[in-house]
């Protein structure tokens, strides 16, 4: 008894000293715990980025030099030719001009966020020069302008720009899943949210976390690396999720060439015309010159050029300059007033917002920049636009209020899993006739479809029970289409399909790592696309959106399929019945262990998907990054996952390390206040003049 008494002594001895630490006004401080999160405590503005700027280094130094090199334009000068496609795209689309013309309309707290940003940044690279690699200390020092230049080269070319650009093909179910539950669903009768962007597990879409403590005000979090503040948070009041929306917000354009110029309403205009002298470094350290021609036309930058036409590209949001200060106001929001006016900013030009907050009120918004088209279809603009037409030059954009909306929904809940805005509610309260043509498509796939429908088979959702969903890897395209297999099977089928049959039977329609008739389903399914109305005989009906398609328009191919999938995996296991985990691994910073999940289109909501293979297992190379759930009662409950980790240095204990989280499908807590976080703290420094010392 009198242990325990000690004990509670010492306990609330250290909560003590630790509050009068977080309150003081002249210590800044970066308590770390064991997962590498970053508990920044600080009383001014200035010392906590200075502070973030330093965490970020201490977790992923290297990691953000070679970002920022890349981001500049100068990779290929920093490490070689492998990077000149990279630099060339940077200077094309005019990034380093764009910065310095970003400087004067920036607002003077978003100078004030970078500035301080930077400054940590260096200090910590100049006291632990040891700790970078010597190919990277030829980044160094930092500026602002690297900020500005590689926020540029993450929002425009990775995202708003990604699919005209070709850039991100490889990751075909790139985007993110949201939930917001108002008090009427909730058992508890608080709201609650889920944040779940699915990304790359590598680069620029690495994601860290943050806490903040500012003047004793929680603000928690992740964001991309290198980018200041927090993208995707929560404080004590509120929180929001983003998601890739179906927003068509960059154009390209098919001009034909006339002589020296090109094609603009059947007369030729004049390029403008520019070079720039890159340098390359060669294999013997020496750098080489290379001259690279820029062209742009009043659509915009020619991206590519053929004999006979060029491709141009018109992106969005190149006159929005303070993006960071957007999310810094949303952040630091105490209710939904102050948050709906930090989105009227209209500076961040692409992402669906979701949003819940401690007095009970959800939201949505179809959030960015959507041009006013002349042309109103969808399809006149989700393509690559022919000839060369000035009236398919756009200039103005939409304002906020034009945007699809839905504040606080009679059915309690609000979803988006990278699905138009329409079907953020079942049934649906948007009407997409009420919207120009070219707002947003109209189309349900099957991820949304099972986010949708947990949702509305609970009628009252525990904190857990979302916790399950966020986890869930059953497949709706199984529970809808195995049905109709299993007739073709028994009609066209040969008596190994039938035999094979047994294994979907028996399986339990998910992507655990220990379910057995995943691999020849997913084997089955990957032979057509899936997302192709044409395969189903009965289409996909916006009446109704979460049945349809439904039925196979060709049942006799479909087993055809099925017994070439039978083939292919008994030549290379010798059995069907293969654990899907056996199969499917994660492999990342020398961790090898079983994967659960896979690619979103077939209607999953863990979504884990596919980067690599060998002749052995296929690996997981993108998907579920930051998770968070997090429940607004008296006191915010909240549990996270970042999967990869808090750190990309090699010999970091945290690069890595929740991945065994990840495989057993599970969350941990996040240590919100001083209570949680003391137990819990492995490394205290204090900030000393330019640096953090640690400190006992």
């Amino acid at each position: 008894m009198r242990f325990h008494y000690f004990k509670l002594l010492i306990t609330l001895n250290s909560i003590f000293i630790f509050s009068c630490e977080s309150s003081s006004k002249t210590n800044t401080l970066i308590n770390w715990d064991t997962y590498g999160v970053p508990h920044i405590v600080s009383s001014t503005k200035k010392d906590l980025f200075f502070a973030q700027g330093w965490a970020l280094m201490h977790n992923h130094a290297n990691k953000v030099l070679q970002l920022y090199g890349k981001s500049r334009g100068r990779a290929s000068e920093y490490w070689g030719k492998k990077y000149i496609k990279n630099d060339i795209l940077v200077h094309t689309l005019g990034f380093s001009e764009l910065a310095d013309q970003w400087v004067p309309k920036q607002d003077p707290e978003l100078k004030m966020i970078y500035t301080n940003f930077v400054k940590g940044m260096n200090a910590y690279l100049q006291n632990n020069l040891d700790q970078i690699n010597e190919e990277n200390k030829v980044v160094l020092p930092l500026t602002t302008k690297d900020v500005n230049m590689h926020g540029m080269f993450v929002v425009f070319t990775r995202f708003i720009g990604g699919s005209d650009l070709g850039r991100v093909q490889q990751w075909p179910d790139m985007g993110s899943n949201t939930y917001a539950i108002s008090p009427k669903k909730s058992a508890s009768g608080n709201a609650m949210l889920v944040q779940n962007p699915h990304l790359p597990w590598s680069n620029e879409f690495l994601f860290t976390e943050y806490h903040f403590n500012l003047n004793g005000r929680n603000l928690y979090g992740a964001n991309l690396l290198g980018m200041p503040g927090i993208a995707i948070g929560f404080n004590e009041s509120l929180g929001w999720s983003h998601t890739d929306n179906t927003i068509d917000n960059t154009d390209t354009y098919k001009l034909k060439l006339i002589g020296d110029g090109y094609e603009l309403d059947g007369k030729k205009e004049k390029f403008e015309s520019s070079s720039k002298i890159l340098l390359i470094k060669q294999d013997d350290g020496s750098l080489k010159e290379k001259e690279i021609k820029i062209l742009k036309t009043r659509h915009g930058p020619v991206i590519k050029k053929t004999k006979n036409n060029v491709l141009a590209i018109r992106l969005v949001g190149l006159d929005r300059a303070n993006m960071f200060l957007q999310w810094w106001k949303m952040l630091n929001s105490k209710n939904f007033d102050e948050f709906e006016t930090a989105l009227k900013m209209a500076q961040i030009p692409f992402w669906n917002v979701m949003y819940a907050d401690k007095l009970g009120q959800i939201f949505y918004v179809f959030n960015g920049l959507v041009p006013k088209r002349k042309q109103n279809s969808w399809e006149y603009w989700d393509r690559i636009i022919p000839g060369g037409k000035s009236e398919d030059i756009w200039t103005e954009v939409h304002a906020y209020d034009d945007l699809p909306k839905i504040k606080n929904p009679e059915i309690g809940w609000l979803q988006n899993a990278n699905d138009p805005p329409w079907s953020s509610t079942i049934p649906m309260v948007l009407n997409p006739d009420d919207y120009p043509g070219y707002m947003a498509p109209k189309v349900m796939h099957f991820r949304p479809q099972r986010s949708a429908k947990m949702l509305i088979e609970d009628s009252l959702i525990t904190f857990d029970e979302l916790v399950d969903y966020k986890l869930s890897t059953r497949l709706e395209f199984a529970d809808r289409i195995l049905d109709n297999l299993f007739e073709a099977i028994d009609i066209y089928g040969s008596d190994k399909a039938r035999n094979a049959k047994n294994i979907l039977q028996n399986w339990g329609r998910d992507a655990d790592a220990d379910s057995k008739g995943t691999l020849l389903f997913y084997t089955w399914s990957s032979k057509f696309n899936i997302d192709d109305n044409s395969i189903y005989s009965t289409p996909w009906d916006i009446n109704d959106p979460i049945n349809t398609p439904d039925g196979l328009s060709n049942p006799k191919e479909a087993v055809k399929y099925f017994e070439e999938a039978i083939n292919e995996i008994e030549a290379q296991f010798g059995k069907l019945d293969i654990p899907w985990g056996d199969y499917y691994r994660i492999n990342y910073n020398g961790i090898d262990l079983p994967a659960n999940g896979i690619d979103g289109r077939l209607g999953v909501f863990r979504v884990a998907w596919p980067g690599r293979s060998d002749s052995t297992n296929m690996y997981v190379g993108g998907g579920d990054s930051w998770v968070a759930v997090i429940e607004f009662g008296d006191k915010v409950k909240a549990k996270a996952l970042l999967s990869y980790g808090n750190s990309t240095e090699k010999d970091s204990p945290n690069n890595g390390d929740q991945l065994k989280l990840f495989s057993k499908k599970e969350l941990r807590d996040i240590w919100f206040y001083d209570i949680d976080i003391i137990p819990n703290v492995i490394k205290k420094e204090k900030k000393i003049g330019n640096m953090f010392k640690v400190y006992n």
